[in-house]
C-alpha cells in the first residue's frame, strides 16, 4: 500500500513541476529534464494533440467503445506515450486508441509516458511502435515500413535492426503495396489475408489479378486454393505463348518482299491449322490510298 501511495505522490510532484512556467522543459539538457523525461504522469487530455505522423488511419468505432468500457471498469492500464512540445502542450506518439476512448468517456486526465523528441524522431518512434502492434492489417504494416524508408531514410537492413524483423519479412510486406488499390482495400477491410495477397502478387496482369480477387471473394478460396489457381494461370499463360506457331523461313522471306512492295512493315499472323492473315499498316488517308492502288495494281 505504501508503494502505491509513493507512486501517487510522485505523480503529483511531477504535475506541479510541469505546471510551473519557470520550470518549462523543452530539451533533454534543461534543468529537471531528468525528472520528467521517461516518467509517467497524469496529463490533461486537453493538453495533448493527436500525432500528425500517426501511421494508423482507421479506428473501429465498435472497438473503441469496447476499449472505453474496459477503461471505465479498470482505468487506463498502459500509459500513452507523448512528446513535450511546449509549456503544458504535448503530442501523442502512441496510444491514440486509449486517448480516443478516454475522451469518449469524458475523462479529464490520462497516464502518460513523457518523451522529448524532434519531428523525425517522433515519426520514427510512432512508426516503430505502431509496427509492433498485433492488430494492424498487412497494408498498414506495409505502409509503415514504406514511410520508414521514404521519410526516415532507412534501408531495409537498418529497418530490420530497428524493429527486429527479418529483411525477407519486410520485403514481403512491401511487395503488397504493388497490388491493385482495390485489392489493398480488401486486405484492409479483412476480406483477404496476407497469404492471399502474397499469392496475388505473382499475377502480373492487373486485370487478371482483379478477376482472381473477385473469385476469392465469390468462392471463399483459402490461401492454398488461391496459390493453386495462380499456378494454373501461370501455366496456361506459358502454354498460350508456346502455342503460337513459328513462321517458317519461306514465309519470312515472302513477308520481307511484301513489306518492301508496300513500303510498310507488314505483319503475318498464322494459327496452328496454318490459317492466318497479312496485316498492312497505313499512317494516313493518303498512305491508305497509296496502298490501295498498289493492291489494285494501279500505277
Amino acid at each position: 500500500m505504501a508503494k502505491t501511495t509513493k507512486k501517487k505522490a510522485l505523480g503529483r510532484g511531477l504535475s506541479a513541476l510541469l505546471s510551473d512556467p519557470e520550470n518549462d522543459i523543452k530539451s533533454a539538457e534543461d534543468k529537471n529534464a531528468d525528472k520528467v523525461v521517461g516518467s509517467i504522469v497524469e496529463l490533461s487530455l486537453d493538453a495533448i494533440d493527436v500525432n500528425p505522423f500517426q501511421p494508423r488511419t482507421s479506428f473501429s468505432e465498435e472497438a473503441l467503445k469496447e476499449l472505453a468500457s474496459s477503461i471505465r471498469e479498470l482505468g487506463v492500464i498502459q500509459p500513452i506515450t507523448v512528446r513535450k512540445l511546449d509549456f503544458n502542450k504535448y503530442q501523442l506518439v502512441s496510444g491514440e486508441r486509449r486517448y480516443r476512448a478516454s475522451k469518449m468517456l469524458g475523462l479529464e486526465t490520462i497516464p502518460s509516458y513523457i518523451r522529448i523528441a524532434n519531428d523525425q524522431e517522433s515519426l520514427e518512434m510512432a512508426l516503430v511502435e505502431n509496427i509492433q502492434r498485433q492488430d494492424l492489417d498487412p497494408i498498414e504494416v506495409a505502409l509503415s515500413y514504406q514511410r520508414l524508408i521514404d521519410e526516415i531514410d532507412l534501408t531495409q537492413e537498418q529497418m530490420s535492426d530497428r524493429i527486429g524483423k527479418n529483411r525477407s519479412t519486410i520485403a514481403n510486406y512491401l511487395r503488397l503495396l504493388k497490388l491493385d488499390p482495390i485489392i489493398q482495400t480488401g486486405m484492409r477491410d479483412g476480406f483477404l489475408s496476407m497469404g492471399h495477397g502474397r499469392a496475388l502478387i505473382n499475377v502480373s496482369d492487373p486485370n487478371i489479378q482483379l478477376e482472381v480477387y473477385e473469385q476469392i471473394l465469390k468462392d471463399k478460396l483459402s490461401v492454398r486454393e488461391t496459390e493453386k489457381l495462380v499456378r494454373q494461370i501461370q501455366q496456361n499463360k506459358g502454354k498460350k505463348s508456346d502455342s503460337t506457331p513459328k513462321i517458317d523461313e519461306k514465309k519470312q522471306k515472302a513477308l520481307k518482299q511484301i513489306s518492301n512492295h508496300f513500303g510498310a512493315k507488314v505483319e503475318l499472323k498464322v494459327n496452328k491449322k496454318g490459317n492466318g492473315k497479312i496485316i498492312v499498316p497505313f499512317s494516313s488517308d493518303e498512305d491508305f490510298e497509296r496502298i490501295k492502288k498498289l493492291i489494285q495494281g494501279e500505277s
